[in-house]
């Protein structure tokens, strides 16, 4: 308990310098992404369920987030509440019929709730833009009081939600929720037979991944004022599945190493063009050969065997 404190307190006072070291919306970007890869972890880490199409739940929040901001000036909490909330309803329909089936079958069905509501989100344009896109999303005023709209006040903005739902997860994972959660993941069946209703946990599960996937969507949307068919594409799920491998599957602070990972290497990669799919795929590769549990998670399994 102690180390992951001290952890969480080098995180965020690295996360405090950070701006004045690197663009701030650049590190907004990594921090967006980070939630979203502690949502997606919240599922596949913790309950061992496998999702292929979480962008679903990042793009349409990102997409509500700006719709409400631009077109009826909602407030930058209240979008983020809208938000979070589209990703809850999408969870909540989604995992009650995903939740029926195990294993890749499952990964399937999401995969294609997620093409739905990708060629959606392609038709509705009203709402999203269509290929456009929504584009100048308005960051308004924090409660109506508290102007964000510059680089910097942005940035702390982002900064807290973030830090505020990395702690929320972090209490949910060492609750007794999340403790049912762990058994369901090693063991079902002896879960179901000690009396646990595994369908209920895996769909509270999947509803609140998913509504901590579209917090991190909304967030995207209103920091960067954008929200685009990128998001909510399947690129933007496997890139999540791969944030959280690489940064250890089942760790708390694992999948933000993951997206600092990607996103800087997706940084660092933008000049060689025709070859950035053979770097990258060259880069998980090694990772997975030399680190199978993830950076993190290989980390604590050295010094634990030590």
């Amino acid at each position: 308990m102690k180390l992951n404190l001290i952890a969480f307190a080098a995180m965020a006072g690295l996360l405090v310098i950070a701006p004045f070291a690197i663009y701030p919306l650049l590190v907004v970007q990594i921090l967006c992404f980070a939630l979203f890869a502690c949502a997606f972890n919240l599922l596949m880490g913790f309950t061992g369920l496998l999702s292929f199409g979480h962008a679903m739940f990042y793009g349409w929040s990102a997409y509500i987030a700006g719709h409400v901001s631009k077109e009826y000036g909602a407030t930058p909490e209240l979008a983020l509440l809208f938000g979070m909330a589209t990703g809850a309803m999408l969870g909540l329909i989604v995992g009650a019929l995903a939740i029926k089936r195990q294993g890749i079958y499952l990964a399937m069905i999401t995969l294609a709730f997620a093409q739905m509501m990708f060629f959606l989100a392609v038709q509705m344009h009203a709402i999203t833009g269509g290929e456009d896109g929504l584009q100048g999303i308005p960051r308004n005023r924090l409660f109506g009081l508290i102007d964000i709209d510059s680089t910097g006040r942005v940035y702390w903005f982002a900064l807290g939600v973030f830090l505020l739902a990395f702690l929320a997860m972090w209490r949910i994972k060492r609750s007794p929720f999340g403790e049912n959660l762990k058994a369901i993941r090693e063991n079902e069946p002896r879960a179901i037979s000690l009396g646990c209703n595994t369908a209920r946990y895996k769909l509270a599960a999947f509803v609140l991944s998913a509504a901590f996937s579209g917090l991190a969507g909304s967030l995207k949307a209103i920091s960067l004022q954008l929200a685009t068919l990128t998001d909510v594409g399947w690129q933007i799920s496997g890139e999540v599945i791969l944030m959280t491998l690489v940064g250890g599957v089942g760790t708390i602070f694992g999948p933000v190493i993951g997206a600092v990972v990607v996103v800087g290497l997706e940084q660092m990669l933008l000049g060689f063009d025709d070859w950035i799919p053979v770097i990258y795929g060259s880069v998980f590769v090694l990772c997975v050969l030399f680190f199978r549990k993830g950076i993190l998670g290989q980390i604590q399994h050295v010094f634990q065997k030590d």
